[in-house]
């Protein structure tokens, strides 16, 4: 969604998709959505976390206590900017771009 997120993880690929089970939030009052580039999970609710993630391209305030926060854009911003968004409601069919590869690395602190 432009100024908002980038959003993924749907294994169905409609938007609505998820692994088939649920799993609680894990809130950390030191992580706020304060910042473009984080990465959070997408849920429906309460303790409803399955497969669908997001980055967020602005500060979301908004979303602080309701989605938890596990990762930060740290490299590659460039590619985040250049991503060609869809709005499904607006344009169902459009697909947008889609992820090739990723590498997860663990900071320590």
């Amino acid at each position: 969604l432009p100024g908002f997120m980038a959003q993924g993880g749907d294994p169905t690929g409609t938007g609505s998709g998820g692994p088939g089970y649920t799993f609680e939030d894990e809130f950390d009052p030191d992580l706020q959505f304060d910042r473009g580039g984080l990465l959070a999970m997408a849920n429906r609710g309460p303790n409803t976390n399955g497969a669908q993630f997001f980055i967020t391209l602005a500060p979301t305030p908004h979303l602080n206590g309701l989605h938890t926060i596990f990762g930060e854009v740290v490299e590659g911003a460039d590619v985040l900017s250049s991503l060609r968004l869809r709005d499904p409601a607006a344009n169902p069919d459009y697909e947008g771009d889609g992820l090739v590869s990723i590498e997860i690395i663990e900071l320590d602190e």
